[in-house]
């Protein structure tokens, strides 16, 4: 059955629906582990879709992201500002509010943003700004706008989450780099900047990542979204215990490199899946090919997620 889409809102042709019915995943997540980024749609109903969005999704409320955090085993949640909701953070903050200390959340804002409303997100839980982009999912916004907010957030203690394709990265390098010396703060980086993972780990695409991470010591990366990155599969379904094997060589390498500064999340609802909706309780079973070891596993979900949006 499809899930619905309230309020005045036509899903998008074609949409996949999050997966109902997850799996209990057979890998034991250690005490405190965190989703490190998932998101909320709505409800349309109350709380509308932006007029700007490029995609209209299925619902996906507070109440079933808290539901699928205790049937996986996460302690908490980071809640990342949707594209469909534009810089209308209301129903990420209705979440934060809601979890009772148990999500924080990252904001998309725009230029206009007064101090009471960042001061109100960062009371709610916000403790980050996400700057996309990727070109199909946003409209571009100037590079002078993205540094002024980055700016402007800093005295928040917040920090900047970047979400871009690896072929976008050398024309974005620069940009990157003022936002990181300039304004000394922390830059997470979604889902390893989106390698082509049927190129070689070892070739220049992925290295130029890697050099980004190695000469930037506040930049941190998700390993997060090996259904997205995925060329060969297998996919997280009917009880795969090796999905994505494409996947594991680059995010093993970055936990293994920066053990310090990587997270890692679920990415539920999935927006934009355009092949295959995951079983969520398999993609937890993922983690232990990226972080071999209990140690790696514990600074992957518990250490770091909590020192970067907890200690705050």
């Amino acid at each position: 059955m499809t899930k619905p889409t309230t309020g005045d809102f036509t899903k998008t042709p074609g949409w996949l629906d999050w997966y109902t019915g997850p799996s209990k995943p057979r890998f034991k997540l250690p005490a405190g582990a965190v989703d490190a980024h998932c998101h909320v749609f709505g409800p349309g109903a109350l709380f509308p879709y932006a007029p700007e969005r490029k995609y209209t999704p299925c619902d996906a409320s507070k109440e079933q992201l808290f539901a699928l955090r205790d049937h996986l085993g996460f302690d908490k949640n980071v809640i990342v500002q949707a594209t469909c909701h534009g810089a209308d953070n209301r129903a990420l903050v209705d979440a934060l509010i809601a979890a009772k200390g148990k999500a924080r959340g990252v904001a998309t804002v725009k230029r206009g943003v007064t101090d009471a409303e960042i001061q109100a997100m960062h009371d709610a839980g916000v403790r980050g700004v996400r700057f996309n982009f990727v070109k199909r999912l946003v409209d571009f916004t100037p590079k002078d706008e993205l540094m002024e907010i980055a700016s402007r957030i800093a005295k928040w203690g917040w920090h900047v989450v970047i979400y871009f394709e690896a072929v976008d990265l050398p024309e974005l390098w620069d940009f990157f780099t003022a936002v990181h010396d300039e304004l000394a703060t922390t830059i997470v980086v979604d889902h390893m900047g989106r390698p082509d993972v049927s190129l070689p780990v070892s070739g220049p695409q992925f290295a130029l990542f890697q050099k980004f991470m190695r000469e930037h010591h506040n930049v941190w990366s998700k390993v997060s979204c090996p259904e997205r990155l995925s060329v060969t599969g297998p996919k997280a379904l009917n009880g795969e215990q090796n999905a994505y094997a494409d996947v594991i060589p680059f995010a093993k390498a970055i936990v293994e490199e920066f053990p310090n500064r990587v997270l890692w999340g679920t990415d539920w609802p999935h927006p934009n899946l355009k092949d295959h909706m995951p079983d969520d309780g398999l993609l937890v079973d993922f983690i232990p090919h990226i972080a071999s070891t209990p140690e790696l596993q514990y600074q992957l979900l518990v250490d770091n997620p909590n020192r970067l949006y907890w200690n705050s």
